[in-house]
């Protein structure tokens, strides 16, 4: 019984050290390969100077690069106690014979300077390539890699052709792009027009104030790495129900309310989708030229999926290098924004199972590395299809040649009812004939007081507000201000791989209010689970350069921007899309006046009537691929 008892005491004791031993011994295998040298403070042309690490291989020879540069905390102490992260994706780079630099953007954290979104990154970007260039142990082969803000300066810069940068790994990157094709949404700032909120809440945990602690001037290399064991720099603010917080009016208010720091959202939230500011900074916008090989990867529950399958498309066929062109990779996943390796046996996204979507990343993005900053002559392009898209519903990796893929014909079905489409009881459906004379429109009320609640969705960083991912539908689709149309159960399954276009005829008794779409797979006992949604604001249905107000009476055509998603619907399934006028807090509410929306507190009761006739043809395109 004794040994039984301290057989479990040392079991127990092991379970609570084993964390130690595996972090201590991470440490201690970089430092057996890898000379590390953290807090260099690498020089802009400006005199700023942005904090870095570098961990390199203990080897005489130059190696390439990897190079991560990130608003986000690397520093590798916090609380007092050593973080792995960074040493361990360190570690994975410095084994396989590369170098491994991480740095700050200019204002966070012990990088100098004053931050914006995406820094200052045309200028900060090129000259940290010329610096890392001209070191003694590099090759003069730079590769980019990162998830999220840790990627989406990458476009801009590639933008600038320097020299050394070979070969370019951009995950989650939807926040970096301003323009693209149909897609004008300046960074996840809009979507159509209208006020994503992820920002809203992002800057309230990430944006340093600008009375926030500053290293003094002149601190040598010793000083930063021995205070860094103590003090990180890193704002840690209360925690805030941002449920709550993103109903608050006016929502240039909202981070006020909150005692945020506001100096970057204030100007943004100003800003209208064409605005000047948004072509000065860092944002790519599809006029500029990606002159670089790039390995994409997207997820379909992200918040930006059809910009970053769009801006794929817009380099493969525009790129003025043909070897550029032909050398750009893509990966879309079944998963939330950057979550792509914690994809397991059986993926769960949202409440929908997805099945097993794992796939061999590091593989793959090293031996594209191998490829460009190595120069090594490998297999990548005879193994690696050009597009691996997972679809769900048969919950399987497929591959293609293009996006979408070769084989799709689009399938128009057109939107149809006796009048009473309201909610998941009503009378609307989805028909490939087109539709009669007779025009029944379908009418809501739109209260911006009571808007519909985002439940799931294709989100990103809005805290406890939306929880992003696929959930059953059922509970929205019992209220009226929700019009619900679903096609007959099918009769042979059908794979949908694309983007799918929708055109509705509306009208309103309001100067301007939203359409909203979304799209959904329903099963033969009812639960409807979300593929992807979008919205439009009907006073940029001309184009985002100009407003153009609505008048009583009169119906326009809204063409709302494209969704985007790898679904089979399996035979019985039935195709289903709601319509409504608000998805918040994923969307900001239209206040309907017509005002600025920004700094306005109350709103109008908006009711708005979608319309389905031969003279207005309410419709989705749906691509279906023929194999």
């Amino acid at each position: 019984m004794k040994i039984g008892f301290k057989f479990f005491a040392l079991f127990l004791i092991a379970l609570s050290i084993n964390p130690l031993l595996a972090q201590r011994d991470i440490l201690a295998e970089l430092e057996e390969i890898a000379i590390v040298d953290q807090k260099v403070m690498m020089p802009m042309r400006d005199g700023i100077r942005l904090a870095t690490d570098i961990y390199r291989p203990k080897t005489d020879k130059p190696v390439p690069i990897i190079f991560s540069r990130t608003p986000y905390n690397f520093n590798s102490w916090g609380d007092g106690e050593r973080r792995t992260r960074t040493a361990r994706r360190a570690y994975e780079a410095v084994k396989r014979g590369y170098a491994y630099v991480v740095q700050n953007e200019r204002g966070r954290y012990y990088s100098e300077g004053e931050w914006d979104i995406l820094g200052t990154p045309l200028t900060d970007g090129y000259d940290a390539f010329s610096w890392m260039k001209d070191q003694p142990w590099s090759n003069g082969k730079i590769g980019l890699i990162g998830c999220s803000s840790t990627a989406e300066w990458q476009m801009a810069v590639a933008a600038l052709d320097h020299p050394s940068l070979a070969a370019m790994v951009p995950q989650g990157f939807g926040a970096g792009v301003g323009r693209v094709g149909d897609y004008f949404e300046q960074g996840n700032w809009y979507r159509g027009g209208a006020e994503q909120l992820l920002f809203f809440a992002w800057l309230y945990g990430v944006e340093h104030d600008k009375f926030k602690p500053r290293i003094p001037k002149g601190a040598t290399q010793e000083d930063l790495i021995r205070i860094s064991r103590f003090y990180d720099l890193a704002p840690e603010n209360p925690p805030v129900d941002m449920s709550e917080a993103l109903a608050h009016l006016p929502i240039q208010d909202i981070l006020k309310n909150i005692n945020g720091k506001r100096e970057i959202f204030d100007k943004m939230v100003r800003r209208t989708p064409n605005h000047e500011d948004w072509y000065k900074g860092g944002l790519y916008h599809d006029n500029m030229e990606i002159p670089v090989p790039s390995f994409w990867f997207a997820s379909w529950y992200d918040v930006s999926i059809s910009p970053n399958l769009a801006l794929f498309n817009h380099v493969r066929n525009n790129a003025k290098d043909p070897e550029v062109r032909d050398n750009q990779y893509l990966v879309i996943a079944p998963t939330l924004h950057c979550a792509y390796t914690r994809a397991s046996e059986n993926t769960i996204v949202g409440e929908r199972s997805v099945g097993d979507a794992r796939l061999n990343y590091d593989e793959q993005i090293y031996a594209w590395f191998d490829l460009w900053l190595k120069g090594v002559q490998n297999d990548f392009k005879e193994k690696t299809p050009r597009v691996q898209y997972y679809t769900m519903g048969i919950n399987k990796w497929q591959s293609s040649e293009t996006w979408p893929p070769e084989g799709v014909q689009n399938k128009t079905f057109y939107l149809s009812s006796e009048g009473k489409a309201n909610s998941l009881y009503g009378d609307g459906k989805l028909e490939t004939r087109k539709p009669g004379k007779i025009d029944a429109p379908d009418g809501f009320t739109y209260d911006p007081m009571n808007p519909v609640t985002s439940y799931g969705g294709n989100v990103c960083c809005t805290g406890n507000a939306v929880k992003g991912g696929s959930f059953d539908q059922q509970v929205m689709e019992t209220r009226n201000d929700i019009l619900v149309y679903t096609s007959e159960p099918l009769e042979e399954g059908i794979e949908v791989s694309g983007f799918i276009e929708s055109t509705l005829y509306v009208s309103s008794d309001a100067k301007d209010t939203d359409f909203t779409i979304k799209l959904i797979d329903v099963y033969p006992d009812g639960r409807a689970y979300n593929l992807d949604e979008t919205i439009q604001r009907v006073r940029y249905r001309e184009g985002y350069d100009k407003e153009v107000f609505m008048e009583e009476g009169e119906v326009y055509e809204v063409e709302l921007t494209p969704m985007a998603t790898s679904n089979y619907f399996k035979k019985g399934h039935r195709i289903r899309i709601e319509v409504s006028s608000s998805n918040f807090p994923r969307f900001a509410r239209n206040l309907n006046t017509g005002g600025r929306n920004y700094d306005e507190k109350e709103g109008v009761v908006a009711h708005n009537k979608v319309h389905h006739s031969r003279k207005y043809p309410s419709h989705i395109v749906i691509p279906v691929v023929r194999k």
